[in-house]
């Protein structure tokens, strides 16, 4: 696990991680995941699925239902994720349908996973700074091992288990990453930058050589991309995206 573990901390881009992490979940029995990430949750939802970070080796067919169709938003453990911190089993879900308490789009939800075989696993919610930030994944188990066994091996690794995906929801969650949102330009993100370091517009164009209009479309360009009304709500929402002050080219 340390050499895992060493690798991850060392990796730089969102698809190596993910690609080493489904491999390490793998080797515990959970062949399948889906993990989330937002900055941008609102109360008892996700808020919108344009900024939110989606990750999931899951059949492209059930993630187009899960996903496109909008039921991941009646799903009991997305909607367990929501509000919780920790780990929980998702026996919890055949507990609530024994006592006849889910709801009809919980149901169709239960139909789906059955056609596609998520039948078994656990779900984590990761702890977050920012009231508005909200991570989590769902490890579903190998066809073919029951809740039990899901059960079991979360009594014998549960706590690697844990460390494992927080680890990599930590990485992950420090890095950029592109939504369905188009990112900003690099002279958007420039002009950003320099009103974050309390520049006018004016400033702006004297650093850069423009001319004041010029910069004022970059900042209403900005504005557009991140679907926002003023140039100080494009600003902390390039920040809380990690769009400004990176390195690497958009």
């Amino acid at each position: 696990m340390l050499d895992h573990l060493e690798q991850l901390l060392v990796a730089d881009d969102i698809a190596t991680i993910w690609s080493m992490h489904c491999a390490q979940m793998a080797k515990f029995g959970f062949d399948r995941l889906i993990y989330g990430f937002t900055r941008f949750s609102a109360t008892q939802n996700l808020g919108s699925l344009d900024d939110t970070l989606i990750l999931s080796n899951h059949d492209p067919a059930y993630l187009n239902s899960f996903l496109g169709a909008g039921l991941f938003s009646e799903a009991p453990m997305v909607k367990w994720a929501i509000d919780s911190v920790g780990a929980c089993s998702w026996r919890m879900v055949a507990e609530r349908m024994a006592a006849g308490e889910l709801t009809e789009g919980e149901r169709k939800v239960i139909e789906l996973n059955r056609r596609f075989q998520v039948l078994a696993g656990y779900s984590i919610g990761f702890p977050d700074t920012s009231a508005r930030a909200k991570g989590a994944i769902g490890l579903c188990a190998q066809p073919g091992l029951t809740q039990a066994d899901v059960d079991a091996i979360w009594d014998e690794h549960g706590r690697d288990l844990r460390v494992l995906n927080s680890i990599m929801h930590l990485k992950i969650s420090a890095l950029p990453f592109s939504t369905t949102r188009r990112p900003l330009t690099a002279r958007q993100r420039e002009v950003l930058e320099w009103v974050g370091d309390g520049k006018t517009s004016a400033d702006i164009a004297q650093i850069l050589g423009l001319t004041t209009a010029t910069v004022e479309k970059h900042l209403r360009l900005a504005r557009e991309a991140l679907e926002v009304e003023t140039t100080a709500q494009a600003l902390l929402k390039a920040s809380m995206q990690k769009q400004l002050f990176i390195t690497s080219a958009p």
